[in-house]
């Protein structure tokens, strides 16, 4: 089990240029994937998804790539002179507008897009690919590992709020066969109160009666199904592959066999039980939402 949560960074220096890859990620329920890229490696964002899709499956993943080039390696730098000054008249209309008394610095118009450029630049992305690809990879070691021990953390809260819930279930079993001779009690009770003589307790119609309440009241099936949700949780915890789909799903089916027993059973204990699981499977869907 893996979370869905986790930061990784990578980095390779290779003839004469250092990548570094950053990625983090947080919860979504599907994938996502966002790529800051440098301009000259906007060429090689297929092959990066590629290789990250290959080992993240679930979550909002940020990817940040940085790339330093050595002095050997280098080509010369220059400013775009009439760029820079469009945007130094743009910026000085606009705090004009605003009416902001900052003037425009040359920090901020050399961190204007366009502003620095190289007087040529790689012609071939792929060159940039064998240190991106070393450096991504790093980083996704780094990410999946710190996922994964989240993922240790949350697969032993979810197994002790299922173990709660299984208890409860227990529970619900035992009481079970008690609803329908409180029923029958209480039957003949409202039978005496209301001055009827001569039915006796194994008179046709007051089986009859009882029957009818049994068949409505039966919570066979869904205490049946909810052991079955059980198992498959326990056989989703040995699973290499993701699993929060298939918890989410699971958390919805429980809740509705406990919703359905609820309904059905007409008794005070069980009724109690079925609250507390309920809010038990509340906090164990919140914990699936973090799971990958």
């Amino acid at each position: 089990m893996k979370s869905m949560t986790g930061y990784g960074r990578g980095e390779c220096a290779q003839d004469g240029v250092k990548v570094t890859v950053e990625l983090s990620s947080v919860n979504r329920k599907s994938g996502e994937i966002s790529l800051n890229l440098p301009r000259n490696l906007e060429p090689l964002e297929a092959q990066m998804r590629d290789e990250i899709n290959k080992r993240i499956s679930r979550g909002r993943l940020n990817v940040r790539v940085t790339v330093l080039v050595s002095g050997d390696a280098e080509t010369a730098v220059k400013i775009n002179t009439v760029l820079a000054k469009g945007y130094a008249a743009e910026f000085a209309k606009l705090a004009a507008e605003l009416r902001l008394s900052d003037g425009v610095t040359l920090a901020a118009l050399m961190r204007a897009p366009g502003v620095l450029e190289t007087e040529k630049e790689p012609a071939d992305a792929e060159s940039f690919w064998p240190p991106v690809q070393t450096a991504l990879q790093q980083a996704l070691d780094a990410l999946v590992k710190m996922r994964e021990r989240e993922g240790e953390h949350l697969a032993a809260d979810l197994t002790a709020r299922i173990e709660l819930i299984r208890l409860a279930a227990g529970r619900i079993t035992s009481q079970a066969p008690q609803v329908q001779v409180q029923f029958r009690s209480r039957l003949l009770e409202r039978i005496k109160a209301a001055g009827l003589e001569g039915i006796a307790p194994d008179d046709e119609r007051m089986l009859k009666e009882v029957v009818l309440f049994a068949d409505r009241s039966d919570i066979t099936e869904e205490l049946t199904r909810l052991q079955s949700h059980f198992k498959q949780f326990t056989d989703c915890l040995k699973a290499q592959d993701p699993i929060g789909r298939t918890l989410d799903f699971l958390s919805q089916e429980m809740n509705r066999e406990i919703n359905t027993i609820g309904t059905k059973a007409q008794d005070a204990a069980i009724s109690r039980e079925v609250v507390q699981v309920k809010a038990e499977l509340e906090r164990f869907r919140e914990q699936v939402q973090n799971v990958e």
